[in-house]
């Protein structure tokens, strides 16, 4: 069986880099496979690896709850985040570039994870998330602190309209002078979704221009709805 690292790197980078530059998401498919997805679920309920729950409607987030992991990471976790952080860095860097940003990204993950050590930035921010009947997200944005990755990925871990009902991922991108574009999306179980963390470069007659982006879940009809967010740059709380 291919492992989680090769399967990754054997993935069509150039389409995939294309689709973020044009659309500020990629959907890759087949990535975990049905024991890994179910491995991952099951572990919700094991206290030993979190260091801390979230009540979303504690905090009118939504209605459902959260789990932030602790370091270190399982190992599925982790080599699926050093070894896709690799891949997305150049297109990070290029929006950089196109908004005219001086920043410029490590290839490497943990030296991006230094720069997070260096602010202060210690905890890890991967999380899985539980949705019931009539759970939902609310629209927002995953930055943590002032050192950020501005793309993150989302690993599905059940099955749209088998699982759950309802449920789909939604992204709004919010362009300057205009109303707002919702787009939804249902990946598959098993599927990863990247996408941007907080904002993206479209072309315009007079060279790039950022939009800005949040994402968010729909109101799940009925079943239980498992995801894994992968956010690359740590937090301070």
């Amino acid at each position: 069986m291919q492992n989680i690292q090769s399967k990754i790197a054997s993935q069509n980078w150039e389409s995939i880099t294309e689709s973020m530059h044009e659309n500020g998401f990629a959907i890759i498919s087949n990535i975990l496979n049905n024991e890994q997805c179910e491995d991952l679920k099951f572990d919700y309920d094991n206290p030993n690896l979190y260091r801390k729950t979230v009540v979303m409607e504690r905090y009118r987030f939504g209605l459902g709850e959260y789990k932030y992991f602790n370091y270190p990471l399982p190992d599925l976790i982790q080599d699926i985040r050093s070894s896709i952080y690799p891949k997305l860095a150049p297109i990070a860097n290029a929006w950089m570039k196109a908004l005219n940003i001086n920043t410029v990204f490590p290839e490497k993950h943990e030296e991006l994870l230094k720069q997070c050590y260096d602010n202060n930035q210690l905890k890890a921010t991967v999380l899985i998330l539980k949705y019931g009947k009539n759970g939902f997200n609310t629209l927002h944005q995953d930055l943590y602190g002032d050192v950020y990755f501005p793309l993150q990925i989302v690993l599905f871990l059940s099955e749209p309209d088998q699982d759950f009902n309802g449920g789909e991922f939604v992204l709004t991108q919010q362009t300057p002078r205009a109303q707002s574009k919702a787009i939804v999306l249902k990946p598959k179980k098993g599927d990863i979704l990247v996408f941007t963390t907080n904002f993206r470069p479209i072309k315009g007659t007079k060279g790039y221009y950022r939009v800005n982006m949040k994402h968010g879940v729909s109101e799940v009809h009925s079943g239980e709805r498992y995801t894994l967010g992968i956010i690359f740059h740590d937090a301070l709380s």
